[in-house]
């Protein structure tokens, strides 16, 4: 990256030490505003990413003067973070806005804002200032920095707000951020993607492929794990073409190898790559660094070659299983990969469902995330010819489904009698004295134990594979 697209990336000191005054500002509104200390409730739909910049919001509400609350209910300001990427998350934005219409009535005073992806297209936009006049709000993904000033620029004036500006985005380094957990921490590296595959809105609504620098990424790192953090996931729309906008370019491997050569007890993650930058290098990578989890999420999305022509995809079946052969040659049955398929890609015939049927077989994911597929308004999917109908594709939908539960069951009978490092996440479900844990493959094991476990590693022992979980026992050390 030049130093001039550099600068044209990165958002100033002098505007964030704007927006940290507007905090200031807001802080003295809503003091003088509510006799008691005002609750915020932060909303977020989508993916990680959603979920990290919903954590730097609650970093500048914080910053302004409000706690938190889950309870919309009780909140004089309300948030949804919202995704773009399928057409249900959509609904369920609209649906539960519209649920607070009364309780806006009600409470005047309460902010009712709207931000994220979906935001960040006009026509969404233009619907909510046309059909939903109680909310305060909106702002798109590019300007989430300047949510102290738009959100003072709401409490003081007499008009709605409404921020979406069209750029390629932008970087904020030093917002701060109120993470969610205490021991589980996303970490972007990177923001929007240039792969514009036929069927995605993120491109349109994340901006063009914009890289931190390094010296950002494991000064961010370093502090995480000062502050405790065990495992921390590196996000990015396509985290494998992180640094080739930067100069000198950076290859996401090279990354990863000096973030595991770190010190400290911790694991990395990462999310979300994509085929056709996923390189050798990486997998060497992986297998090589002791920190660096052996799960692989590698979206293949079709198993038809003339499929993923049509859906831009910029590479081919044989291409993909090269990655998963090679990936399996270096780490063998430790490694995981799972991936995401789309069922009914406009054109898609059975004949062609067929064919991802049989890469399912061969891939032999331990899981799969798989959809309906969904047209986004604005991408070029949207105008193709689509002659199946919702009633075929849920069919086949039903029949991948099927297929793909009786491989993870298979999948999950590997690990019987197998003993695996596990940070320990949350509560279990199985049962209620169970806690959950995830080995380095990301498989889930429950075992009994006490939540004073959660965010810790301990030792579990499989001893009863299901279908999307193991049932364990934690191993005790021998004296």
């Amino acid at each position: 990256m030049s130093e001039t697209a550099k600068k044209d990336k990165l958002v100033s000191s002098a505007e964030l030490d704007e927006q940290k005054q507007f905090a200031i500002k807001v802080n003295s509104v809503v003091s003088a505003m509510y006799d008691e200390k005002p609750k915020a409730c932060v909303i977020t739909y989508g993916c990680q990413q959603n979920v990290a910049d919903s954590e730097k919001l609650k970093g500048m509400l914080e910053l302004m003067g409000y706690d938190f609350t889950d309870d919309r209910f009780e909140a004089k300001l309300i948030i949804f973070n919202t995704c773009a990427v399928r057409e249900h998350a959509e609904d369920r934005v609209f649906g539960n806005v519209g649920s607070l219409k009364s309780y806006k009535r009600k409470n005047p005073d309460a902010v009712l804002a709207l931000c994220g992806c979906m935001m960040q297209q006009q026509h969404i936009a233009d619907k909510i200032k046309k059909s939903y006049p109680f909310v305060d709000l909106v702002f798109g993904t590019h300007v989430v920095h300047r949510f102290p000033q738009l959100l003072y620029k709401t409490l003081t004036g007499k008009k709605r707000v409404f921020e979406i500006p069209d750029t390629d985005g932008v970087i904020a380094e030093g917002i701060p951020v109120k993470r969610d957990a205490d021991s589980k921490a996303w970490l972007p590296i990177m923001y929007g993607c240039n792969n514009f595959c036929s069927y995605c809105i993120v491109p349109y609504v994340r901006g063009r492929e914009r890289s931190r620098e390094k010296a950002e990424i494991i000064k961010e790192f370093k502090e995480l794990v000062c502050q405790g953090y065990k495992e921390i996931t590196l996000l990015g729309q396509n985290v494998n073409s992180y640094g080739k906008d930067l100069a000198p370019s950076v290859s996401f491997a090279s990354l990863l190898r000096e973030l595991n050569d770190l010190d400290g007890d911790f694991r990395i993650r990462f999310m979300t790559s994509h085929p056709k930058d996923c390189t050798k290098e990486l997998i060497e990578t992986m297998a090589s660094c002791d920190k660096v989890a052996q799960h692989l999420h590698l979206p293949f999305q079709s198993g038809s070659d003339r499929v993923l022509k049509a859906m831009n995809r910029k590479y081919t079946r044989s291409q993909y299983m090269e990655l998963i052969n090679y990936a399996r040659e270096l780490m063998g049955d430790e490694l995981s990969v799972t991936s995401d398929v789309i069922v009914g890609f406009p054109g898609e015939t059975y004949e062609d469902f067929k064919q991802t049927l049989s890469l399912v077989e061969e891939v032999k994911a331990t899981s799969l995330f798989t959809f309906i597929f969904s047209p986004r308004k604005g991408t070029p999917a949207a105008e193709m010819d689509d002659p199946v109908s919702r009633e075929e594709k849920s069919k086949w939908f039903k029949e991948l489904t099927d297929l793909q539960e009786r491989i993870s069951a298979e999948q999950m009978a590997l690990h019987k009698g197998k003993t695996y490092k596990c940070f320990v996440y949350g509560k279990g479900k199985l049962a209620d004295n169970y806690v959950a844990a995830r080995n380095d493959g990301n498989l889930i094991i429950e075992f009994e134990g006490d939540e004073s476990l959660i965010g810790t590693f301990q030792n579990i022992k499989v001893i009863e594979p299901l279908t999307f979980v193991m049932r364990g026992e934690i191993v005790k050390e021998k004296n």
